[in-house]
């Protein structure tokens, strides 16, 4: 019997039904699969560190073929170029295999996260930290070499526990309003509550089976869960991890569509969320009282004129903004009344107006923008903004006023994170993709000139600065499976201290990620 699926990339239902029939093509694919895809991807193929390779996905995926990724690699992400390994030949029929459906690909409901919750019965919760150290100071360090966290007293930059995460953590953790507990995710939709006085673990729930990142609401009693599967947003308790609500996300005309990001604005009181296949922001309440998010005074000529509206989205009121194009990701001004998003083309980012629920800017921003890094301070009076380019060595600064370019500053190649701080004078820039990937630019925040080029460990990737909490120090990952977190003097950009890490991809400060410390991307 030849299942009927759908077609992709010219290859017909039928051809691919008679593959399926031949089994030769297809286990030898199976193997291919298991040998170079299944590390990343997982065993089923609904992802880990990579994302599902399943129809249901990859019929959404916009740019190179499929046979051109598996042979040439993609640049800006983690993905390797299989096509000397491989060949022609193996690659289009690995392709094909991928693009078969599974025999059964879960739901995820409430039900089938709830039966995945499981609460630690040797947790003890302590009245107070269990350690001496600032707690608002706390660094956690992400080490997805083995798997672990780190969690670090910011004065003294000793280890307090390093404790086991699930695999592929993806995304930020996030902390409660307190600062207490972390939240942290993994790409195969586990959420692990971990706390940081107890230094112990609480409980872990698998709240989707491909998610992108979380947040946490600015009462610290949800947590909101992106998933491109299913394609959905999950809705977690804070307290006990139990599940709230799934909703299904599709966009106004019914298509459903894969969540990008989700990310908190505390001034709004709200989840907003980035939609990878519709053209709408999402917008929900997590106002205490339920009421709707905020809008201009002309709420209801406004909302007819942007095409934006709202609805109710289970205990949260929902508001959708129609916009020209999907956005992949997006950064928020300093007040968040507004949200810059770049576009799918990879050449501009558009801004829109939150209160008014409308684009109101075009940015001239070649090279793939990374505006989920972007940082802003003040300069000569203005606010400002910087972002890092995933294609081009470059950076773009605008101001934030007349969303208009003020001027571009030419690295050793593209990059992908930014940070700084409030009681700092420099901004730091990685240079993650290329041969030049051992660099990390400090850069002056008035000059705008590059003050100093840091190698610290030549041919090695460095990335990912956080600052302690005052800014007196800033620490930056060697991004190897024998790494470190390298601990320099903010002011003076000496090395202070080297701490042996594995692959330690990203460190969060617990007071500059509750504070939104001006600097930190959120």
């Amino acid at each position: 019997m030849i299942r009927r699926i759908v077609s992709f990339d010219g290859l017909t239902s039928l051809m691919l039904g008679m593959i399926a029939l031949t089994g030769t093509v297809n286990a030898d694919a199976k193997d291919d699969y298991e040998t170079y895809c299944a590390v990343c991807h997982g065993e089923t193929r609904l992802g880990g560190l990579g994302p599902a390779l399943i129809p249901e996905t990859l019929g959404r995926m916009r740019g190179p073929a499929l046979d051109d990724v598996i042979a040439l690699g993609r640049p800006a992400t983690q993905m390797p170029a299989f096509g000397d390994a491989l060949g022609a030949e193996r690659i289009a029929n690995l392709a094909a295999f991928l693009k078969m459906p599974l025999d059964d690909v879960p739901d995820w409901d409430v039900r089938d996260i709830l039966a995945t919750r499981n609460m630690s019965d040797t947790y003890v919760a302590a009245t107070a930290p269990i350690w001496q150290a600032d707690p608002m100071n706390i660094t956690l360090v992400v080490e997805t070499g083995d798997h672990h966290v780190s969690v670090l007293d910011g004065d003294t930059f000793d280890v307090l526990d390093r404790f086991s995460t699930p695999f592929a953590v993806h995304g930020g953790p996030k902390f409660t309003p307190d600062g207490r507990f972390v939240f942290i995710m993994s790409r195969d939709g586990w959420v692990q509550k971990y706390d940081l006085w107890s230094l112990q673990e609480v409980g872990r729930v698998r709240a989707g089976l491909n998610s992108r990142n979380i947040a946490i609401s600015k009462d610290g009693k949800w947590l909101a869960v992106a998933n491109y599967l299913p394609m959905s947003l999950a809705i977690l308790s804070t307290d006990d991890l139990m599940p709230n609500q799934v909703m299904p996300v599709v966009d106004s005309n019914g298509i459903p569509s894969r969540v990008s990001a989700v990310y908190q604005a505390p001034q709004r009181d709200s989840f907003v969320l980035a939609l990878k296949d519709a053209a709408e922001i999402w917008e929900l309440s997590t106002a205490p009282d339920g009421r709707p998010v905020q809008r201009g005074i002309a709420q209801d000529h406004e909302q007819n004129k942007a095409g934006a509206s709202t609805a109710s989205a289970g205990s949260f009121a929902l508001r959708r903004i129609g916009i020209s194009e999907p956005l992949d990701d997006f950064f928020f001004s300093d007040d968040y009344s507004n949200l810059i998003g770049a576009a799918r083309d990879g050449k501009r980012a558009v801004v829109v107006d939150l209160v008014a629920g409308r684009e109101i800017a075009e940015l001239p921003l070649n090279g793939m923008p990374h505006l989920g890094s972007g940082i802003t301070w003040a300069r000569e009076g203005r606010r400002v903004m910087a972002t890092p380019h995933l294609k081009e060595g470059k950076l773009s600064v605008i101001d934030t006023a007349n969303w208009e370019l003020i001027t571009t500053i030419e690295t050793l190649g593209p990059g992908f994170f930014l940070r700084s701080h409030e009681n700092s004078r420099y901004f730091w820039a990685d240079v993650f993709f290329g041969p030049n990937r051992d660099v990390m630019h400090v850069i002056d925040k008035q000059s705008l000139e590059i003050v100093r080029t840091l190698r610290p460990v030549p041919g090695a990737t460095v990335a990912h600065v956080e600052f302690t909490r005052d800014g007196r120090y800033a620490l930056v990952s060697v991004w190897e499976n024998d790494g470190a977190v390298i601990v320099y003097d903010a002011a003076t950009l000496k090395e202070v201290r080297r701490l042996p890490m594995k692959k330690p991809s990203g460190k969060y400060n617990v007071w500059n990620k509750i504070s939104f410390s001006e600097g930190t991307s959120h």
